[in-house]
């Protein structure tokens, strides 16, 4: 007797239907399952096998064929235990076969409890555009799954109180669609930095158009407490942006029932130790990195120059593009990543070098070396480069209150606003992104910014990457302003953001 049960799955960070055809026949015991599964989903004959005997129902002894659907896309993980057993208890007449509009995913203990798997709301996102209407999951993932839009999600403890269901004789309640709170969402405040007002003003430039930005200063200047302070004045997420980043993260286990939702831009910080595959993605069945686990957020990069180079060139192409393909044995993903990247460096590599103490004893060639661990391609892709110098006791004794992420944030959410509007209809978010045809649009210069153009780029050596930059940076400055055009004074502000050389001597 054949069975059919849908299900799904994930590849990448989406998610994909599946089918579960369950045939029982005559013959000798044997129970196969075929469709590309790894070894956690062939393992599933085990876990199966066990709960439905130990919780009184009749396993078949006979001839049992399990196909999964798509048979040309590799399965993996323990998110089909469920439609199985499903599938062998309706190809036996146990129960009734589910109708086509319900879909079935979750992994199984041996006393029959439903135990949560990654990916629910991928998984869920998908069934609506599916046309399932009634999509069954584990009880610790069904949170998650709620925020899907279309669906009906049912929480599922355990294999009694799903087969009563199916029965009719207990009613499995669905969960209200998740509605996403914003009141809980907390960022450190810019109100606990002193000082460092220059840089204050670089950071509110960055966050207003999406900028890449670099901290250049010795120990102790705050380099690291402002950057913690970056998501607490970019826009709010939108839902879309939330469920998109709550896809990554879920696909990468990083969900659970304490954290359904991701409703705050993320801020990863990964240590100078991590890996080329851990930066961009990867494994043996590909995985989101911190590239894309930091995507409609912030990576910051502490230490910059001491990443490894190989490291480092990972980021090159997602920044220009916005996404990541990984490519493995087990097949290939593309996975998002459009970030915000912050990065923070000591002038050398005793972090002293130019401090007016005169306490750095590097030497010229230590300097130079350090410095070229950054390749100039790299440099060229951030945006703003801005000096952190070391605080005065003057500044660290001052208690008067500074500005706060709230009264900055304001004024950062007026130019993403007049950004919205400027890029309406298109699939440019924000100053940053701006391709040419937008900048040549948006960004046109009268003949005094054109002549300081000229000026700096025959002085500088810029390119013309840097040029583009140079011209999305003063539109941002502009727009912080409020106003339509470009002036000379907006351009010489993003201009000064990329004329600090740290390979000067400052002794």
């Amino acid at each position: 007797m054949l069975a059919t049960i849908k299900s799904l799955g994930v590849k990448g960070i989406g998610g994909y239907a599946v089918t579960v055809e369950s045939f029982v026949s005559n013959g000798l015991f044997n129970f196969d399952i075929v469709g590309l599964p790894d070894a956690a989903v062939k393992e599933a004959r085990e876990r199966v096998r066990a709960a439905i005997k130990c919780n009184g129902f009749k396993f078949p002894v006979s001839r049992v064929t399990v196909n999964l659907a798509p048979a040309d896309t590799k399965k993996a993980g323990t998110v089909y235990d469920l439609p199985i057993m499903l599938g062998i208890l309706a190809a036996t007449g146990t129960i009734k076969q589910p109708s086509a509009d319900c879909a079935f995913f979750g992994e199984l203990a041996l006393t029959g409890e439903v135990r949560p798997v990654n990916g629910a709301l991928p998984m869920a996102l998908c069934a609506a555009r599916e046309g399932i209407k009634h999509l069954f999951v584990p009880a610790d993932n069904a949170e998650e799954a709620a925020y899907a839009e279309g669906v009906s999600v049912y929480p599922v403890k355990n294999v009694p109180e799903l087969i009563a269901h199916l029965r009719g004789e207990y009613e499995i309640k669905p969960l209200p669609q998740g509605e996403i709170s914003k009141s809980d969402i907390s960022y450190p405040d810019f109100s606990d930095v002193k000082g460092q007002e220059n840089v204050k003003r670089a950071m509110e430039i960055a966050a207003a158009g999406g900028h890449n930005i670099l901290l250049v200063g010795p120990p102790g200047a705050g380099k690291s407490m402002m950057s913690k302070r970056l998501p607490g004045i970019l826009p709010d997420m939108t839902r879309e942006e939330m469920l998109k980043c709550t896809e990554i993260y879920s696909v990468a286990g990083l969900t659970g029932k304490s954290n359904p939702i991701i409703a705050q831009r993320p801020f990863r910080a990964p240590h100078h130790t991590v890996s080329p595959a851990a930066m961009s993605g990867g494994g043996a069945m590909p995985r989101p990195g911190e590239i894309s686990l930091a995507h409609n957020g912030v990576l910051f990069l502490d230490e910059f120059p001491e990443f490894r180079k190989d490291v480092l060139e990972v980021l090159r192409q997602p920044l220009e593009d916005g996404e990541v393909t990984v490519s493995r044995v087990a097949g290939s993903a593309t996975y998002p990543s459009d970030f915000m990247l912050v990065c923070a460096m000591n002038p050398c590599k005793c972090g002293w070098y130019g401090h007016p103490s005169g306490r750095c004893r590097c030497t010229a060639n230590e300097v130079r070396n350090y410095h070229n661990r950054i390749s100039g391609p790299l440099l060229d892709r951030i945006d703003i480069i801005v000096e952190a110098p070391a605080l005065e006791y003057e500044e660290l004794k001052n208690r008067a209150p500074a500005e706060s992420s709230a009264e900055i944030k304001k004024r950062v959410d007026a130019a993403r606003k007049a950004q919205q509007e400027r890029f309406k209809n298109t699939d440019i978010n924000s100053n940053a992104n701006m391709d040419t045809k937008a900048l040549n649009r948006y960004c046109m210069l009268t003949p005094e910014c054109e002549a300081l153009m000229h000026q700096a780029f025959d002085r500088m050596g810029l390119t013309a990457r840097s040029y583009d930059r140079i011209l999305r940076v003063a539109r941002t400055i502009a727009d912080l302003e409020g106003s339509e055009s470009i002036e000379a004074t907006h351009i010489a502000e993003a201009i000064q953001y990329r004329t600090y050389d740290f390979r000067e001597n400052k002794s």
